[in-house]
């Protein structure tokens, strides 16, 4: 590498090594430290915390961390796909307010936004009182505290982060491939699937990884409007660190999740190379 490349980089290498690198480590470390019983780290080394992994509530906690993170990032990409087509075919004007529409929530705090959600679906809420009305939900039926009110909220959030690189993507895709499909006999839903969701598949898979990463760690949102049956591994993380001040413990889920989050990462590397 020559000298100019290296002192190029070296200031990004140097901030991911102290703010990204470091901390993993410093994690890792005190996942092998014992507990105290009053809170805190040890000294010494210890397996306890990586024992305790072994807890049968766990590979079920993981489990729903998974599932709940897929189907956000399904309804994101979901919801996204359409969205990016649109403002794709816009003109530059439109674009561009159509863009800034989407950049808007971003200006108000995340947790306002998910508390507004809290109201929103709340038992007394309109809009509980009107699917009872509706006769759609029982008297007794409550919008929040399952998963599906943290998948819905975790999708409200995250969209704007699968429709940026899906935008991104299909602002440069030739739409005159799907003309020459319709041309060819392919109806347009079967155009949009077949023609445009491969050319823009760099930008299917860049926002697959941004929601999906940062959803894994999210317990903010099931703690705000989720439940107990609904609860993700941050919230256990949460739990151990702050409430049972378990510090090793709470090390030992926090380096198991970044191991689930690096897992993206490498297929995304992966896929790449390939």
């Amino acid at each position: 590498m020559k000298r100019s490349e290296l002192a190029i980089t070296a200031p990004s290498f140097l901030w991911l090594a102290m703010f990204v690198l470091v901390p993993v480590l410093i994690i890792f470390a005190i996942a092998f430290r014992p507990a105290l019983p009053a809170g805190g780290i040890g000294e010494g080394w210890s397996l306890d915390a990586i024992r305790a992994l072994a807890d049968p509530s766990y590979p079920e906690l993981f489990a729903r961390t998974l599932w709940i993170s897929a189907l956000t990032t399904i309804g994101c990409i979901a919801a996204s796909l359409p969205v990016a087509y649109a403002m794709a075919r816009l003109s530059p004007v439109w674009r561009a307010r159509a863009l800034m529409l989407v950049i808007v929530p971003f200006w108000t705090n995340f947790v306002i936004r998910v508390f507004a959600w809290q109201q929103i679906l709340h038992a007394q809420g309109y809009v509980a009182e009107g699917l009872r009305f509706l006769h759609l939900i029982g008297e007794n039926d409550r919008l929040l505290g399952n998963s599906t009110a943290v998948v819905m909220v975790s999708v409200y959030t995250y969209l704007p982060f699968a429709i940026l690189p899906l935008f991104a993507a299909a602002e440069k895709f030739d739409f005159g491939l799907l003309d020459a499909a319709r041309d060819l006999g392919a109806r347009p839903l079967r155009a949009f699937f077949a023609v445009f969701v491969p050319g823009i598949r760099q930008g299917v898979i860049t926002a697959l990884v941004v929601v999906f990463i940062p959803m894994l760690g999210s317990y903010v949102i099931p703690d705000m409007v989720g439940g107990t049956d609904s609860q993700m591994i941050g919230n256990k993380i949460a739990q151990r660190n702050f409430t049972d001040r378990n510090l090793p413990e709470a090390a030992a889920l926090s380096g198991a999740l970044a191991l689930l989050v690096l897992a993206p990462m490498f297929l995304r590397r992966k896929e790449k190379e390939t």
